[in-house]
């Protein structure tokens, strides 16, 4: 009979303690989910799923699943049944390159944490990917789910050299609709693309992540120049336009944002280091560079005309005076090369790709060196940059 005492007593004390340390409500409640996934806008057969999870934002276990049903990102997964009111939703699919203007070739996969009883309005972003991590280590930390979403969202706008003044909460903002908030999503999704493929903005968007986890800042000086990198080469008229004729090709009537003025600021205002420049190496596989800005002096001979081009830069150069001719059968050199112009006697030449751009071009005085030198006008990404005076001796 005290065998059954004790028993009964250690079950009742396993029962008691297992209702304390139990974290979820006994409350079950059925709510919508719906919203937008957005880098551009996900296309039509994009997966996604919303997972419940506790207070401590650990998994439960429970999670539904939907697929988005359109070509603007929207999806709605109805009568979702929680006893939680935290959730996680992940997106992967492809989705549209507003600076490449094409879907992507690949899958890109999007994270949103949200609070169901403040919305269950909830868009898929980068900023709501990009503060996952620090939002789940805040939470960690002791900090309530309001207060540790907020803080994320603002140590992430810094990044981008952005105040969060006015500003709503990350699930809340959508890349077709006027409004600052929107305005600086943009911004951050074009910085953050580029004219990277989407392996390298995956790893981009979790190399960040990782790195603003426990401190909230970047501190990765490499991630900073991959971020002023992308900022300088986009072209934001293109992007505008790319976007604007996307959302009206699936019929629908919207204001892009003005993100423009956000990159122009994280342009003008970041510490991070610009790289992305345009190299002129001095010498290429015909001689001499003659685009190699330590040397104007030359002789007769064969040379080359070279530039190494990073990602999303373009060059045009001009060449203008005599005593300066090329082959004209010339292979996978990467110049575009225009008429002949009699007025001023100038040919251009213009990039038709990136990378390392090569032509053989030749110099020849006919016994008669010219008193005058041969101009080359320089233009960067559409940009007069520098005149150089080459002098044939």
């Amino acid at each position: 009979m005290k065998k059954f005492v004790t028993l009964q007593i250690v079950f009742s004390l396993f029962l008691l303690v297992s209702c304390e340390k139990d974290p979820m409500p006994d409350e079950v409640t059925r709510t919508d989910v719906s919203g937008f996934v957005q880098k551009g806008p996900f296309i039509n057969g994009t997966d996604i799923s919303v997972a419940e999870l506790t207070d401590e934002l650990t998994p439960t276990g429970k999670m539904f699943s939907s697929q988005i049903m359109d070509n603007k990102g929207t999806f709605d997964i109805q009568n979702i049944e929680l006893a939680s009111p935290f959730v996680e939703l992940k997106a992967n699919g492809f989705y549209f390159n507003e600076v490449a203007n094409d879907n992507s070739p690949a899958q890109l996969t999007l994270f949103a944490l949200a609070d169901v009883t403040e919305t269950s309005d909830i868009n898929v972003n980068v900023f709501s990917n990009l503060e996952k991590n620090r939002v789940q280590y805040l939470v960690s930390g002791g900090m309530n789910f309001k207060e540790a979403k907020q803080q994320a969202q603002s140590e992430i706008l810094s990044i981008f050299e952005i105040g969060n003044e006015g500003i709503t909460d990350s699930e809340l903002l959508d890349i077709s609709k006027p409004g600052d908030g929107n305005a600086a999503l943009l911004a951050a999704s074009v910085i953050l693309q580029g004219y990277l493929p989407v392996s390298e903005l995956s790893e981009l968007l979790a190399n960040i992540s990782t790195d603003i986890r426990e401190d909230g800042v970047l501190n990765s000086s490499q991630l900073g120049t991959t971020l002023i990198n992308n900022a300088r080469t986009i072209n934001l008229a293109e992007i505008r336009q790319n976007l604007a004729l996307k959302y009206e090709t699936l019929g629908l009537t919207t204001t892009v944002p003005d993100f423009e003025k956000y990159v122009n600021q994280f342009i003008e205002n970041t510490d991070f280091e610009f790289t992305a420049f345009i190299e002129y190496p001095p010498t290429g596989k015909h001689g001499l560079n003659l685009l190699d800005p330590e040397k104007t002096n030359y002789t007769n001979g064969t040379y080359s005309l070279r530039a190494i081009l990073p990602a999303g830069t373009s060059l045009k150069v001009e060449i203008r005076g005599r005593n300066w001719m090329f082959p004209g059968e010339q292979e996978d050199t990467g110049w575009l090369v225009g008429e002949w112009n009699m007025a001023d006697t100038s040919r251009i030449f213009t990039s038709k790709r990136i990378g390392d751009l090569d032509f053989e071009m030749r110099l020849n005085d006919f016994g008669e060196p010219s008193p005058f030198p041969i101009k080359i006008e320089f233009y960067e990404n559409e940009e007069h940059t520098r005149t150089k005076n080459l002098y044939l001796n």
